[in-house]
């Protein structure tokens, strides 16, 4: 025996739960209805109504003022209809298809991002170029990116992802079309600090999962967005030092010079024609577009509480009025902030330690880009599983821990005199850094729930700011102390740790997690559990759809769930409080016979 979870109160047929909240009423618009035979959760225009019954009758079902009258990934109608499931193979609106443009953008504003990079030791002995000049282009590429995803951070929480992730890849795809200008060191510092532009997008990619999968879920999902988007970086090394170089140097007659100032037209094409494409195909939320969602009342309440003349400037005050996001800052610059700078020296450490060509220094150096592919996801994968045991405590350990691992393999890299050695550990440290990146993000999102996009865009900023610092550092010390002095102070930041307090969640070794916070978990697991009954009872012999019937009194709520044409069956008896606000106390029998 055990306390029940809170159910919502019971509200007459014709009152619309947003008036409480002064929305306007929720559109009925539907592209199809569900079954008529369903009662309860499913209301009659065949969407599930959170306020009408405790749960619904299938996980793909839609809220009122969805767009959609059913999705392809299970959600989580109690989160707004967010997805409690990641279908990597499907490119389904509204969930899949975020996820996928997240990361294709990103991965394309990183390719322009850093498409100059592979050819800095062309440019370099073109223009006589010292050392000091090009790390100073690289902290200036950095730069913009910093103040950017700041900004960025409250305009997704208003405005959503989709049209600041479309509109910022054609801004940043201009500049890097016109490297061909350069003609000194200030013009290359001025192009690339334009070019910057591009890193701002990582708020867009960060804050969209986030929107659309659950918050048990937007560690997964942050990860691979971040990871896959973060493979731009490996790609732009193959694409503009290996590929097209050599190519655009064949087609010019073996003029390098002509080469380098023409090639980065491709990319930059390439990302200008997707940024205008995405605003096209893709959701803002879960439930569509906002404007849509404004109009039908069907946006998060979280919305209704800056949706005022001081929407800005409030979400930027609960982001950089939070200690949590400043410890949050500090480890991402000592995990993305070493991802930039090996972006930016690879090709340079490679060609002057090992004297390897520019297109061999290339390939080697993107070897660390390409961990990317599996490397972040991991880390957002297993912060999301220690949550599910550990809550917030497990995702910080998991984080404390890959920072330390980090900060050693970057001081045992700086000591490989060997080209065979030196790989070999700047995969190990890759895989490090941007596992830490990964479960940094499982982090962000408990900050502020309802500001989301700020938390993400100033820790986002950290990652540059440290790409900065380090920047300093690497111009003005050789490459071995310059690695010793990264990889203690990316280990010594895993301490921080101990210091983040998010309210009613427990930290590293002091607190234990609220009432509602433990409810939550658990009913997560439950909606989890009843879910994976339902998958199983739809590939059962009947192959029928899940159906419930809901009967509600002001004493007792009892929801059945069967399969026509099956066998398994869900039975769920619950005691819910009486009129006089006494709790009440409820026996969950779950049974399923396949």
């Amino acid at each position: 025996m055990r306390p029940i979870r809170e159910i919502a109160p019971m509200t007459a047929p014709e009152q619309d739960p947003q008036a409480a909240i002064g929305g306007a009423p929720m559109s009925a618009r539907r592209r199809s209805s569900a079954s008529s035979d369903s009662s309860g959760p499913v209301d009659d225009t065949g969407v599930f109504d959170p306020a009408s019954a405790e749960g619904p009758s299938s996980p793909h079902i839609a809220s009122r003022g969805s767009r959609y009258s059913r999705y392809e990934c299970r959600v989580d109608q109690y989160q707004n209809d967010r997805a409690t499931e990641i279908r990597i193979f499907s490119f389904a609106r509204p969930h899949s298809r975020a996820l996928h443009c997240a990361w294709i953008s990103f991965f394309l504003a990183f390719t322009i991002w850093f498409a100059v990079a592979p050819l800095l030791p062309e440019i370099q002995g073109a223009l006589g170029l010292s050392k000091a000049d090009i790390w100073m282009s690289s902290i200036c590429s950095d730069l913009t990116t910093i103040f950017l995803r700041v900004i960025i951070g409250p305009i997704c929480d208003k405005y959503g992802s989709r049209v600041p992730m479309g509109v910022v890849l054609c801004v940043a795809s201009i500049p890097t079309a016109m490297l061909g200008l350069v003609n000194s060191a200030a013009g290359l510092c001025v192009l690339r600090l334009f070019i910057g532009i591009a890193g701002s997008t990582f708020v867009m990619a960060q804050h969209w999962p986030t929107i659309m999968y659950t918050n048990e879920t937007a560690g997964t999902a942050n990860g691979i967005v971040g990871g896959w988007g973060n493979l731009g970086g490996a790609f732009t090394q193959i694409l503009m030092g290996s590929v097209l170089f050599p190519a655009f140097t064949d087609a010019f007659g073996g003029d390098r010079t002509k080469a380098w100032r023409t090639v980065s037209v491709v990319p930059a094409f390439v990302a200008f024609m997707w940024g205008m494409i995405v605003i096209r195909i893709s959701d803002d939320a879960p439930k569509g577009y906002y404007r849509e969602m404004r109009k039908n009342g069907s946006m998060d309440m979280s919305f209704y509480s800056h949706a005022t003349t001081q929407w800005y400037s409030r979400s930027l005050r609960s982001g950089t009025y939070n200690i949590n996001t400043w410890i949050l800052w500090w480890q991402y610059a000592c995990c993305f902030g070493v991802e930039l700078i090996m972006n930016n020296a690879a090709v340079l450490y490679f060609t002057s330690k090992f004297h390897l060509s520019t297109e061999s220094a290339a390939a080697v150096g993107s070897i660390f880009g390409w961990m990317n592919i599996f490397a972040r996801g991991v880390g957002g994968f297993y912060s999301d599983k220690v949550n599910l045991t550990n809550g917030l405590r497990g995702r910080l350990w998991l984080n404390t821990v890959l920072l330390v691992l980090e900060g050693a393999a970057i001081i045992a890299f700086a000591y490989a005199d060997t080209l065979g050695g030196a790989i070999a550990l700047m995969s190990v440290f890759s895989l490090f850094t941007q596992a830490a990146e990964g479960s940094v993000y499982g982090v962000v999102p408990y900050v502020n729930t309802r500001f989301t996009g700020t938390v993400a865009g100033i820790v986002g900023a950290g990652g540059n700011a440290g790409g900065v610092l380090f920047g300093f550092v690497f111009r003005s010390l050789d490459f071995r102390p310059a690695f010793l002095i990264m990889g203690a102070v990316s280990a010594s930041s895993a301490l921080l740790s101990f210091f983040v307090n998010v309210k009613g969640h427990a930290g590293m070794v002091r607190g234990t997690d609220s009432h509602q916070v433990v409810e939550a978990r658990e009913r997560h697991l439950r909606v989890l559990k009843r879910q994976s009954i339902y998958a199983g009872n739809s590939n059962g012999e009947g192959g029928g759809e899940l159906s419930a019937t809901v009967v509600r009194t002001p004493e007792t709520l009892v929801e059945s769930g069967h399969q026509e044409g099956g066998e398994g069956r869900l039975s769920l008896d619950e005691e819910v409080p009486d009129q006089s606000g006494e709790r009440g106390f409820a026996e969950e029998k779950e049974t399923f016979e396949a």
